[in-house]
């Protein structure tokens, strides 16, 4: 199928992707733009994952971000490869959204394995207590606790959370994209949230 141009020029600034990489993914997608930005999504989380295992951030930013009431404040540092990466307009766009999310939401963790085991004992024990409590079999408590133990994290771990800007990505998606785009490792380290 012959791709029209001007659908290749706008997958390639919605994405950041390369001429080749768009063009064969609007042709795996008959021309559907939608799915080539899937599919495009799907290659950028393979290209990020091998940054992400090959490269070390030494670079990065401390971002501030302070609501207008001046009642809550947030600091998170997020690291890159290289100081030029750092000064980039679209590293710092990705860093203020992080900023934000952790304002808006309030996450008391970065990643799942950050959760201390005794909040996780503690609170499979409420799970099974709820669903002894609701008569469920027994046979599929497993699968409704790992249910529950997705949406803690979801809840509490600021890269499962779905941004707040577009709830079809989770923040770890959002990074991912971020890396395949500025083609760089990029890593949130750590935050802290204050509020009055």
């Amino acid at each position: 199928m012959a791709i029209d141009t001007k659908t290749l020029v706008q997958l390639r600034e919605m994405t950041g992707g390369g001429l080749t990489d768009c063009q064969a993914a609007l042709t795996e997608s008959n021309g559907n733009i939608d799915k080539a930005v899937e599919i495009l999504r799907k290659k950028g989380a393979i290209k990020a994952a091998k940054k992400t295992a090959e490269r070390t951030a030494k670079e990065g930013v401390v971002e501030s971000y302070l609501h207008p009431n001046g009642k809550m404040g947030v600091l998170i540092e997020v690291r890159c490869e290289t100081d030029f990466v750092a000064r980039n307009a679209d590293f710092k766009a990705l860093v203020h959204d992080l900023a934000m999310q952790v304002a808006a939401t309030n996450p008391s963790y970065l990643r799942p394995e950050d959760v201390p085991a005794e909040i996780l004992a503690r609170e499979k024990e409420i799970y099974l207590e709820q669903l002894k409590n609701e008569g469920k079999p027994e046979n599929v408590w497993d699968k409704i606790i790992e249910g529950k133990f997705n949406k803690y994290y979801q809840e509490n771990c600021l890269l499962k959370q779905q941004f707040i800007k577009d709830d079809k990505l989770t923040i770890e998606k959002l990074v991912e994209q971020s890396i395949a785009k500025i083609g760089e490792k990029i890593e949130v380290v750590r935050f802290t949230r204050y509020q009055i």
